[in-house]
């Protein structure tokens, strides 16, 4: 048993992020809970859990990153099973919310999943959700339970001004990402610029002009996530064809699907940024994909939760100047 705080605590993984989980626990002083994922001859998905959890307050890591589908159940049939075992709350660690693209009507008769995987979630029997940097702020309000939503950009921004870059120029791949470049450029103390594009399908980009000055500088693309990297790399290419010196990009979700490895290997990107929300397999590991770790931020968001402190301290950020780093 793990007393944390003077709580009875556990923490589990799934199949998605083991290595994650594993570093929260690190983080926070327990070890991880014996849980096995079990899949059966025709798909089916089971979970065995070997160990008590009555009373227990419950921590389940799994970002619901490809095979979405399969990671979605895992957590939907562990939470049942918690449950039903008499777990006194269950709280989803969930860095990469799947489906979260799909926040909205675009056209007539489409769902939105995002609302129904929230649903799915709550009646499940999940208690709170802990997410990180997830696609639209609003799908918070998807829930009826608390959702704190983490931030990458301390870590991203953290790796950045170590670099001692000079001449930066933060820039938002399209409109919809201002909000999020804008904080990078307060705290980097830089200007900013918005690359105007249009989509014509999914995953395509064309770029239509880029509003800023961008010539002679470094610039530093920033998303919140990077899924098959055409956004990305065209905007590279545009912002050298622009006069820009070198590009970086800070995303904090390596989705890296279908041909993004190729593509950013072959891009004028200097470096692509990353955190580990989702797990990156070896064959997707590239001399310019840096990979940053989220465990100590969301090991110390569980800790605020179980000791009931506030968590805006961890949603706000003041840069010390002296010690070169977020406080």
């Amino acid at each position: 048993m793990s007393i944390l705080l003077g709580k009875k605590v556990k923490v589990f993984t799934l199949s998605s992020n083991p290595e994650l989980a594993q570093e929260i626990c690190d983080s926070i002083g327990i070890p991880l809970s014996d849980c096995e994922v079990l899949h059966f001859a025709d798909g089916e998905i089971n979970v065995q859990i070997n160990e008590t959890v009555r009373g227990h307050h419950v921590f389940i890591i799994q970002p619901t990153s490809a095979p979405v589908n399969d990671h979605l159940m895992e957590v939907l049939i562990m939470c049942d099973a918690l449950k039903r075992a008499s777990a006194k709350t269950i709280n989803l660690v969930i860095p990469y919310y799947g489906y979260s693209r799909q926040d909205r009507k675009a056209r007539s008769r489409q769902p939105i999943s995002a609302k129904l995987v929230a649903d799915l979630l709550q009646v499940a029997g999940a208690d709170r959700v802990i997410t990180m940097d997830i696609h639209a702020a609003q799908e918070q309000g998807f829930f009826d339970i608390p959702v704190d939503n983490f931030m990458g950009l301390p870590i991203l921004v953290n790796y950045l001004m170590d670099k001692h870059l000079k001449d930066v120029v933060v820039v938002s791949p399209d409109h919809g990402g201002a909000t999020r470049a804008r904080e990078f450029a307060k705290i980097l103390e830089a200007p900013m610029a918005i690359i105007d594009k249009r989509r014509p399908e999914p995953n395509k980009m064309e770029v239509m002009n880029i509003i800023g000055d961008v010539k002679g500088k470094t610039c530093i693309l920033v998303d919140d996530m990077v899924d098959t990297a055409g956004t990305l790399t065209v905007g590279a290419q545009a912002l050298v064809d622009a006069g820009a010196t070198e590009v970086y990009a800070a995303c904090t979700h390596g989705v890296l699907s279908g041909p993004a490895i190729e593509r950013i290997k072959n891009s004028v990107l200097k470096e692509m940024i990353i955190t580990n929300t989702i797990k990156l397999p070896e064959e997707k590991k590239i001399d310019k994909i840096t990979v940053l770790s989220v465990g100590q931020l969301l090991g110390h968001g569980i800790l605020r939760i179980l000791s009931d402190e506030p968590l805006s301290g961890l949603f706000t950020y003041t840069y010390d100047k002296s010690k070169r780093e977020l406080l």
